[in-house]
């Protein structure tokens, strides 16, 4: 079952991840949220991350936990 976050307008957001390429060569792992489930979703929220909410959209973003 993929992570999903509800935001305080009561839309739903399911977690994802996606390894991209740098123009240096290195590979990055990156986060997004989206509204339908795709390739890459997760199960739950990765180590050492939490969820935000800006405040401006309700857009859920991840943020390292402090």
């Amino acid at each position: 079952m993929a992570f999903t976050y509800t935001n305080a307008k009561g839309q739903t957001y399911i977690l994802h991840y996606k390894d991209v390429k740098l123009k240096n060569g290195r590979q990055q792992r990156i986060y997004f949220f989206a509204r339908d489930e795709r390739d890459g979703a997760l199960d739950a929220v990765p180590a050492g991350y939490e969820v935000m909410e800006t405040k401006r959209t309700g857009m859920p973003v991840l943020k390292k936990a402090k």
